[in-house]
């Protein structure tokens, strides 16, 4: 079983580019089956979830080409439906969260889709009913096998239709979407999710032969098409890491720049950083965090306590709450931070707190802050990542200890975050990988 030793207290100096996409990828990929045509995509993170997709599909039958490092060519003239209903299919997909969107494009293209129940992060429910809910408005027919935890949907022909989603929900808004593309007449989603990579993955389908129009809203209208045709795409860089980057500079004290993060696509990222009274600096398309001894939490105007909360875009990803809650351990002053809308996500603040951080877990969804000032170190000790963004949040925790630290279970770092160690050491950290069941 692999772990990170990671030794505290070294600062870091220079500059990191973030890797690709991984929440847009997931989605990207599984547009690959709407259409027979070469679709070539660019900068895949090379990281565990998006490589066993791309595994995936090659034995549904894709033909999947390696054009460089982080380009892929996919051509999906055909797939193969019984390795579909296989137990090696079920297995692989099970693994992971982002398998679900591959039943938009089946059900679009072949008029049936099978996905067993998904796995990913444990960090509490995360339902599919707005998944399927919405295929259900498009005309199709949904099965779900309690026994074998298999879904199947089908139709004959999908009809396009009026729609107001249960929840803003990404990966939802994602499947409907790719459903509705090749569907008969006009498809109308309203209060569908509107992230950066949502945004990019409707237009690339328009780029395919797709008519998607109000991209950016929360208000969808997709005229269906017969047919979609071959493109080209390059993936955003991957803001959970833009941030992860943000948050290590200030609890380790150092001064680096992170290099192409696509700012006018960040969002309220930046400003939120600023709320913890870290300092940045846009450049070009580069961000600069100087070093500081010392960050500040803002006060709301009338002196109550800062919130910090998730929110669908344009509001903050949870995703990264994780990472604003470890850095405001050594900022001065306090905040609340809530997570909406993961009942579990929080818990492994008892970590932090073995470590000496100064948290109060109010409930599963909020969490009290009150920062050290960098007045005391937090102390090394041994602990398991949870999932992708909390084992990342661990990881800056240990860099800032004093000590040596041991993560277990980072697998599911792997899962989001490539070569992390490789990449963090070049900038003078101290992560050594080893096997402790060696």
């Amino acid at each position: 079983m692999a772990v990170f030793k990671v030794e505290g207290g070294h600062r870091l100096h220079g500059a990191i580019a973030p890797q690709g996409a991984k929440n847009e990828a997931l989605q990207i990929l599984c547009a690959v089956l709407l259409t027979p045509e070469r679709v070539v995509v660019h900068n895949i993170p090379q990281i565990l979830d998006v490589m066993q997709l791309i595994e995936l599909l090659r034995r549904m039958g894709v033909e999947v080409e390696r054009l460089s490092e982080e380009s892929y060519a996919f051509t999906a003239r055909e797939i193969d439906f019984d390795y579909i209903r296989s137990d090696d299919y079920r297995q692989r997909a099970m693994r992971l969260r982002g398998s679900v969107m591959l039943i938009g494009p089946m059900l679009a293209r072949f008029g049936t889709g099978f996905v067993p129940k998904p796995g990913g992060d444990k960090i509490g429910r995360r339902r599919l009913d707005t998944h399927f809910l919405g295929f259900q408005k498009l005309g199709a027919k949904f099965d779900f096998d309690a026994a074998e935890e298999f879904f199947t949907v089908g139709a004959e022909r999908l009809k396009g239709t009026y729609m107001l989603l249960d929840e803003a929900s990404v990966t939802g808004t994602a499947n409907i979407v790719m459903a509705a593309v090749m569907a008969e007449g006009t498809t109308t989603i309203y209060n569908a999710a509107c992230e950066p990579y949502l945004q990019q993955l409707c237009r690339m389908l328009n780029r395919m032969g797709a008519k998607i129009t109000g991209i950016a809203s929360n208000l969808l209208r997709i005229e269906g098409v017969r047919e979609l045709g071959g493109t080209e795409h390059t993936l955003l860089p991957d803001m959970i890491e833009v941030g992860s980057f943000i948050g290590m500079a200030a609890m380790t004290r150092s001064e680096l720049t992170v290099k192409n993060v696509s700012y006018e696509n960040l969002g309220i990222i930046p400003a939120q950083f600023a709320r913890l009274g870290i300092r940045l600096e846009q450049r070009g398309d580069d961000i600069y965090i100087p070093r500081q001894d010392h960050y500040r939490i803002e006060t709301f105007l009338d002196g109550s306590i800062m919130t910090i909360a998730d929110a669908p875009w344009p509001g903050l990803t949870p995703d990264l709450l994780s990472i604003f809650l470890v850095t405001a351990t050594q900022a001065e002053g306090a905040v609340l931070i809530h997570q909406k809308m993961f009942e579990s996500r929080l818990f492994f603040v008892d970590k932090l707190i073995d470590m000496g951080a100064r948290i109060i877990l109010c409930d599963p969804h909020r969490a009290t802050v009150i920062g050290h000032d960098h007045r005391v170190r937090l102390r090394a000790t041994r602990m398991t990542s949870p999932d992708i963004r909390a084992g990342v949040a661990l990881l800056i925790a240990a860099m800032s200890a004093e000590g040596v630290s041991t993560i277990q279970n980072i697998e599911q770092i792997d899962r989001g975050y490539k070569n992390i160690e490789g990449r963090l050491n070049a900038l003078g950290a101290r992560i050594v990988r080893i096997d402790e069941g060696l």
